[in-house]
């Protein structure tokens, strides 16, 4: 098969983990004999500092041309620490989002037997923890308008808004994961106080007897974070608006010991992006020593949701588990007092997938 891929590193350790995870995608090709070509373009502040703009018109071309775009992160402290900066790297992935029609992000959240002890949670109530959040990603209070502040200054206002179309399409892919995995589907909002949250709940339960073989349980957002430290294993398919779905995300990712575990992948209308969750850690970058596994394991989802190739994919989480099992691990979740390099891991795994 072609694999045609836009590869965006973006900002901060974005260009380290990206470069494993491409040198994994490369060698994954070459074992199944695909035929990979791709090519590099600019997000974020590395965007902004040589074009102006955070997603440069060459990047989307690129983007749109391609059959999935591998991501980095973005950010930087200089654009983090002005508060009046016009413009901003997180502006650019807003736009990726939303001229891509990227409307589903999706974040499966699940422990790695070796990580158990590097979760702040007991190790009972994670152990065995497996579910997949579905986070709504192009409307909301992020998109929302009128957004701003007054004249002076002194009052701010955002606008939380989502049409039927948008809660539609992004229960319904909720239901048909929920039909691969455990079938259930938590729908989680606050509507017992935003009127957006009211017309998801409606919505849900206009849709749900549809799907008559899944259980569907209803869960107001403060709930939900409760019980993704109490009771993670409760969870099979949970599906929120664009804030929650942030916030309770990385929140969800103390269960794997480590924000540098998971992947993400974000569907919609044009080419799908996949990503790791975390940041672009700037303390970190050019040290060689951030955790690359999330960007790797999200170039696994790329393989499974952007070409239907379910082997090399489970051939890429083969190799992250035995790194763990090994312990050839950055230090963020070493255990042997033997961090290795973000490099060194990178060729441990390609070498693995050789075999």
């Amino acid at each position: 098969m072609q694999l045609n891929l836009a590869i965006l590193p973006g900002d901060g350790i974005g260009p380290e983990i990206v470069e494993v995870a491409l040198n994994v995608t490369k060698a994954v090709a070459e074992k199944f004999g695909h035929t990979l070509s791709y090519e590099y373009a600019l997000v974020g502040a590395c965007a902004i500092d040589k074009t102006g703009a955070p997603y440069p018109d060459a990047t989307h071309a690129l983007c749109m041309k391609s059959d999935a775009v591998l991501f980095g992160a973005i950010g930087d402290p200089k654009y983090d620490n002005n508060p009046s900066a016009k413009v901003r790297p997180e502006q650019g992935l807003l736009k990726m989002r939303k001229d891509l029609g990227l409307f589903a992000n999706i974040r499966p959240v699940s422990t790695f037997a070796s990580l158990l002890h590097k979760s702040p949670l007991r190790a009972d109530l994670v152990d065995g923890a497996d579910f997949m959040c579905i986070r709504e990603l192009t409307g909301g209070m992020y998109f929302g308008r009128p957004q701003g502040r007054s004249e002076d200054g002194n009052t701010a206002y955002d606008t939380c808004v989502y049409t039927r179309e948008e809660v539609e399409r992004i229960l319904h892919l909720a239901f048909k994961f929920a039909g691969q995995r455990r079938k259930k589907v938590t729908v989680v909002d606050k509507a017992n106080v935003i009127a957006t949250s009211r017309l998801w709940r409606q919505i849900a339960q206009e849709i749900a007897p549809q799907y008559p073989d899944i259980e569907t349980e209803y869960m107001f957002v403060d709930n939900a974070a409760m019980r993704i430290i109490q009771w993670p294993k409760s969870f099979d398919v949970l599906v929120t608006e664009n804030l929650f779905g942030d916030i309770l995300t990385d929140e969800a990712s103390v269960i794997t010991g480590s924000l540098g575990m998971l992947p993400s992948a974000s569907i919609g209308i044009h080419t799908s992006v996949f990503e790791p969750i975390h940041g672009s850690y700037p303390q970190a970058a050019g040290k060689n020593i951030a955790n690359p596994l999330a960007t790797v394991l999200s170039a696994a989802l790329m393989f499974e949701y952007a070409f239907n190739l379910m082997e090399e994919g489970s051939l890429i989480r083969k190799a992250v588990n035995a790194s763990l099992e090994a312990d050839f691990v950055t230090e963020d979740i070493c255990s042997n007092g033997q961090p290795r390099t973000t490099t060194e891991v990178g060729e441990w795994l390609v070498k693995y997938i050789q075999g």
